[in-house]
């Protein structure tokens, strides 16, 4: 395998893996900058208020959009070994 071969699966794992995980950890940010400006204007510094919220979040999103990121995980991996006889040579 030529080093242009392995630095362009490298790259398309990263892109892969930044838009599977993007939503939710774009999600979880969002909630918790929200929860985070509600604790500082109430002054209230409860440890369990920031990450139920952000926990939440993460749960709903990954029943909404688990079946998108398995079937581009999927199709990803399955690409990835259908190209498998190509790198030998």
């Amino acid at each position: 395998m030529s080093a242009d071969r392995a630095l362009f699966l490298l790259n398309e794992l990263l892109w892969s893996a930044i838009i599977i995980g993007g939503p939710i950890m774009l999600g979880t940010l969002i909630v918790g900058l929200i929860v985070s400006v509600v604790q500082v204007a109430t002054q209230i510094q409860e440890i369990t208020l920031s990450y139920v919220p952000k926990l939440l979040t993460a749960a709903i999103l990954l029943l909404l959009l688990g079946g998108w990121m398995l079937g581009r995980l999927t199709q990803f991996a399955l690409t990835l070994f259908q190209s498998i006889p190509s790198l030998s040579g």
